[in-house]
């Protein structure tokens, strides 16, 4: 995180240095000022979808200091105020500033600028607090990514269809602003209204016995008995469809299902992609195999609220990896029969589909599953599953290397050298050697997972 931190500092020094003589370059018969101003509303979508993601309220223990005299609303202005110190706060700065610095160089009248700066540090204090009320909607709903979705996407759609010019409005608002320095009164009466509305929800969750409340839910049997026809690894695979269908994390990362099958949609009718049939590989994989990343990745961790009772069972390890693999391959499966209609942008498209598959089948199943071994990091099933780095750790990071990366560049070079067929076969023939060597590979597999079975148990009983 400290890299990312590091490397968005860096990118945003950069853009505010460059952004001037960009904008005269691109557009040079226009005010880069102006020009700048114009462009505000998509960074504040921008920034809104960024926060969603990766933004979260301060965490403190506010127990200790509910049974202390200390008033409520005292703690919460703390928690909020603390929210102003974010890493996203400060992040415009680093661009807006050097922008600015370049401007008054440039002639443009001093007191004006500053006064523009100050604005845009509101205009993200409004992002900062508007983005928790998203958040506070989003966790009522099973699709945690659908407020902001919404949010974003209707005013973006608003503005693109030009039923409402947004960016034309606030860009006139800004200057409007830098013109007349009495109407910065309208955002900060904007960012009060969001800073009270905060209050209220929080002070509203802010009770010693909140987390003791508990709630009467319908349970919700569903009929497993077709488990039975895969034998002995059917109560680790009816454990496993629990799991997704239960939990708030696993669930919403079934719907990430429909995300990946829509996958190819973004290149195929692209002409920009049209002679470019290595990123067909790419999609192949992603399409096919967007429950075995999305889900794989995090095999044992799924089960690491109860793996130490889990561990402590009359069992074998070989079935408990073996009903992983096979719920992997039944999903690349049916994702494979459902990407057919891809047909429509050519018999490539499905070719390259029907390789991908056979590859994640042979190859990146077990790929995830050595991967799996190394896990360390418990995860929380009841948090949401988009872009959640709960239970994140070098492990996820480093493995689509070999899971997405290495096929498109296997492909690639067979492609270039020998053609588009060829470059297919060498995939298909690497998914149907691994699946020759299953029983070989899965032993090697189990054997890891059984040399690290104690430190995982440790690891993911750290926090008890």
């Amino acid at each position: 995180m400290i890299f990312f931190s590091l490397y968005f500092i860096v990118m945003f020094l950069f853009l505010g240095v460059a952004m001037y003589p960009l904008l005269k370059k691109l557009f040079p018969e226009s005010d880069p000022f102006v020009v700048f101003n114009s462009f505000i509303f998509y960074w504040i979508l921008g920034d809104l979808v960024m926060r969603f993601f990766f933004q979260k309220l301060p965490v403190m223990s506010v127990k200790p200091l509910l049974t202390l005299p200390i008033k409520r609303k005292k703690i919460v202005n703390f928690v909020l105020s603390k929210s102003a110190l974010s890493f996203f706060n400060f992040l415009p700065l680093f661009a807006i500033i050097p922008f600015g610095v370049t401007l008054i160089t440039k002639g443009y009248n001093t007191s004006t600028i500053v006064i523009w700066v100050f604005t845009i540090i509101v205009i993200t204090l409004i992002d900062n607090f508007l983005n928790f009320i998203i958040e506070s909607l989003s966790s009522k709903t099973e699709l945690s990514f659908l407020p902001i979705i919404l949010f974003s996407g209707g005013l973006y759609a608003l503005n693109y269809f030009e039923i409402l010019n947004i960016s034309e409005l606030l860009a006139n608002g800004i200057l409007a602003i830098t013109n007349n320095p009495l109407l910065i009164i309208v955002p900060i009466l904007i960012l009060i209204g969001l800073y009270v509305y905060n209050f209220k929800i929080l002070r509203n969750k802010l009770f010693l016995d909140s987390s003791l409340q508990t709630k009467t839910l319908e349970v919700n049997a569903s009929n497993l008995d077709w488990t039975k026809k895969f034998g002995d690894i059917a109560p680790f695979m009816q454990l496993d469809l629990k799991l997704l269908w239960r939990n708030k994390r696993p669930k919403s990362s079934v719907w990430m299902l429909v995300f990946g099958l829509l996958y190819g949609l973004i290149f195929y009718p692209n002409p920009d992609y049209q002679d470019k049939p290595y990123f067909y590989a790419f999609v192949g994989i992603f399409v096919t195999g967007i429950f075995l990343i999305n889900f794989g990745q995090f095999i044992p961790a799924w089960d690491s609220g109860y793996y130490k009772l889990l561990m402590s069972q009359n069992l074998r390890y070989k079935q408990y990896l073996k009903s992983k693999y096979t719920l992997m391959t039944l999903s690349v499966i049916i994702l494979f029969v459902l990407s057919i209609p891809y047909v429509y942008f050519g018999w490539k498209v499905l070719l390259a589909h029907f390789a991908a598959a056979i590859y994640n089948i042979g190859v990146n199943t077990y790929v995830i599953l050595i991967g799996g071994s190394f896990n360390r990091k418990k995860i929380d099933l009841n948090q949401r599953a988009a872009f959640n780095f709960q239970g994140t750790g070098a492990v996820q990071w480093l493995i689509g290397l070999p899971l997405i990366i290495l096929p498109m560049v296997i492909f690639a070079i067979f492609n270039s050298f020998f053609g588009f067929e060829i470059g297919c076969l060498v995939l298909i023939l690497l998914g149907i050697t691994g699946i020759i060597f299953h029983e070989k590979l899965m032993k090697f597999i189990t054997n890891k997972y059984l040399d690290s079975k104690y430190k995982m148990i440790a690891a993911f009983d750290q926090d008890n």
